[in-house]
């Protein structure tokens, strides 16, 4: 089941009214002040980022970029027959030691984007075609990114702006995007807080996640389509199924049907695979990939618990035994 939005040529990408009120200037006002004692992810590392210092993301005034193309391994509504304009952004505020990014986020590789470099690449990636402007891992470089959108918006931007994000994210960095975020696509990676502790090097994750998810949620609904079945706004969840269910797969769609509704579209992926950290003898019950009985029990907990949203490219893209 689909639900389908206005016809593409009368899209309008929800930021274009902030932009035009004068909203948008003032919230990157806000958000660049927020940069000098910055509390801006749940770390709260207070650190002075305007000044250039650094803490957990690693990253100060500026973003960096790791890279940006057209990408057409998003789900099917994203890429569309155009690609999604995606942009990697280098850093994390979680330390996730499976990342398959490894050298992005925990290595922070790429150039660092001021804003007018940042505005340039979503401009070239509109002028490439693609279908919409795909922030991956934003949870740190939010400031820049308004900063980045504002000159993007005066130089024509009219893409509508996925943000692509772990979910540990502050309520407050999400109410700076309110109305300027058309897809929210997080991630609800644990239930657990000690498996968070141990995989991500955050116990508070489950929490954080649950509470940033339901203000996704509260701000753009579920997700719709325009006529050519590209998503245009709304909320698509993922969800990465781990060796030996260490991620609390069924305790996470139960909550997702039962706080978010039965409707929501959810990617339950099953693409793990040992990377960045996982080779190393501490964590031996996760140094191997899926079966396909695993991801079968996955599957079949979200059928349990009334989801009948799910994309339909993880099985033919699973990386399983």
């Amino acid at each position: 089941m689909s639900i389908t939005l206005q016809p593409r040529d009368r899209f309008r990408p929800c930021y274009v009214s902030l932009f035009e009120s004068g909203e948008l200037a003032h919230r990157v006002e806000d958000a660049l002040k927020k940069l000098a004692d910055c509390a801006l992810c749940p770390r709260d590392c207070q650190v002075d980022r305007a000044a250039g210092k650094i803490a957990v993301c690693q990253c100060g005034r500026y973003a960096r970029v790791s890279s940006y193309f057209a990408h057409f391994g998003e789900e099917d509504c994203l890429r569309g027959t155009r690609g999604s304009g995606t942009i990697f952004f280098s850093g994390c505020n979680l330390r996730c030691i499976f990342c398959q990014n490894f050298d992005i986020s925990w290595q922070v590789e790429g150039e660092v984007a001021p804003p007018e470099r940042l505005a340039e690449m979503m401009l070239g990636l509109q002028a490439r075609g693609c279908h919409n402007i795909n922030f991956v891992t934003p949870e740190h470089v939010v400031p820049q990114i308004l900063e980045a959108l504002l000159i993007a918006a005066k130089g024509g931007l009219r893409l509508p702006l996925v943000y692509n994000t772990g979910a540990y994210d502050s309520l407050e960095s999400l109410r700076l995007m309110d109305g300027v975020v058309d897809v929210y696509m997080p991630d609800f990676k644990f239930w657990d807080p000690e498996m968070a502790r141990r995989y991500l090097k955050a116990a508070d994750y489950p929490e954080t996640a649950r509470q940033a998810i339901k203000e996704m949620h509260r701000q753009v609904g579920p997700l719709v389509f325009d006529g050519d079945g590209v998503a245009r706004r709304g909320l698509l969840l993922r969800h990465l199924v781990m060796p030996g269910d260490v991620c609390g797969t069924r305790e996470i769609i139960r909550w997702i049907a039962s706080e978010l509704g039965t409707d929501t579209y959810v990617n339950i992926m099953a693409q793990y695979r040992p990377a960045g950290k996982v080779s190393r003898t501490q964590y031996p019950e996760i140094n191997r990939c899926l079966t396909h009985e695993e991801f079968q029990r996955a599957i079949g907990a979200a059928r349990e618990a009334g989801l009948f949203r799910l994309d339909g490219r993880s099985a033919l893209r699973a990386n399983i035994q």
